[in-house]
């Protein structure tokens, strides 16, 4: 039962990595063309003839800058079609059709009961007693403000159902239906309901969530260096993934308003303040679940590297070096790690003897 547990967060954990891959480069487009168009910056270093309104320059990067925001206001339904993606045995396509399906229905049926309700008026708007941020647009539908966790809710939910049902066989006159076609279908049923029950129980996870937020960013440094010892700790196990996304992308890491809107978790704050212009000073508890990382990603990691490949057999080590170069790069450039300990069960992995989570598995020929 142990092992199976751990096996299931570890699943989990991978799950996350397919919508987390596409941050770093999010974050390079957001980055530099908010920094490259703010007006401050650009008077600052008199740049209006090359990156002024009008030229060429800004226009691409005032494109480049919305692209980026385009995938951190859209985060949840990535990570719905990424978990369910990332959970699914089979049929993987299926599973990310279902769970975008699904991630509309569930917040259409909370909007319906918002408006039932009455926190959600007949014009649209939100009734005055609602407190502010609980109730968020999400691909343009009022719904409760679930951020990430709602993506996530939808991915292992649909991933669930869809691995429990894929290969269902109907009787002959509904057999159409049958199979993975099904598994859309009663996602939709399942996340009606879903829905319903999440405009009950969510506010109440909310505030836990809010409290839970408050206690981590009040203790301060402390709670930087026992966040970072957690995390890294967890490495060997493939189960940090599981650990951290909280923090940067919930209201566990943090919530502030910018641009006139409630952003939740330390790397959504950071990047939607790069976005706004009118942010003269940025938000150092925002990044204090990630900034204490560079270091490792620009030397740590590339240090690893270099010790695997010295730890290569000679004939092995200019495919080894490839590869890890490869690896690397990325690793320094865009913040992204090393593939993850669960990635080394690949005989690709040529020094296997640096991993000591691996030592036992792995036949010292290969060395």
């Amino acid at each position: 039962m142990k092992d199976k547990i751990f096996s299931v967060l570890q699943r989990v954990g991978r799950s996350f990595m397919l919508p987390i891959a596409i941050l770093p480069v999010a974050g390079l487009l957001l980055g530099i063309g908010s920094s490259f168009t703010n007006e401050t910056m650009i008077a600052s270093y008199g740049l209006q003839g090359i990156l002024g309104d009008g030229t060429v320059l800004h226009g691409l990067l005032t494109v480049m800058s919305k692209a980026g925001s385009a995938i951190f206001d859209n985060l949840p339904l990535i990570f719905a079609a990424g978990v369910a993606i990332g959970m699914a045995k089979k049929e993987k396509e299926v599973a990310a059709l279902s769970a975008v399906i699904a991630f509309f229905v569930m917040h259409v049926s909370i909007n319906a009961m918002l408006t039932i309700d009455g926190q959600i008026l007949a014009d649209g708007s939100i009734a005055p007693d609602v407190l502010s941020g609980t109730i968020a647009s999400m691909c343009g539908i009022q719904t409760l403000q679930m951020g990430v966790f709602g993506g996530i809710i939808v991915g292992l939910g649909v991933s669930a159902l869809h691995n429990r049902f894929y290969k269902i066989e109907l009787p002959n006159a509904l057999s159409f239906f049958g199979g993975s076609r099904f598994v859309p279908i009663i996602s939709t049923v399942v996340f009606v309901f879903v829905g319903i029950l999440m405009f009950f129980i969510w506010p109440i996870v909310q505030n836990g969530i809010y409290a839970l937020g408050s206690l981590v960013t009040g203790t301060g440094y402390v709670g930087t260096l026992i966040f970072g010892i957690i995390k890294r700790a967890l490495i060997p196990f493939g189960l940090h993934h599981v650990f951290y996304l909280p923090f940067w992308q919930t209201a566990v890491g943090g919530t502030m308003e910018v641009a006139g809107q409630l952003v939740q978790g330390g790397q959504n704050i950071i990047f939607a303040q790069l976005a706004d212009p009118s942010v003269v000073h940025f938000s150092a508890d925002a990044t204090r679940y990630f900034s204490g990382e560079f270091i490792f990603m620009i030397f740590g990691l590339p240090g690893a590297a270099l010790a695997m490949y010295h730890c290569a057999k000679p004939e092995k080590k200019k495919v080894a070096g490839g590869l890890l170069l490869s690896a690397q790069l990325p690793s320094m450039f865009t913040g992204q790690e090393l593939a993850s300990p669960s990635r080394w069960n690949s005989p690709s992995c040529l020094s296997r003897r640096c991993c000591s989570s691996c030592r036992s598995s792995w036949p010292a020929q290969h060395i």
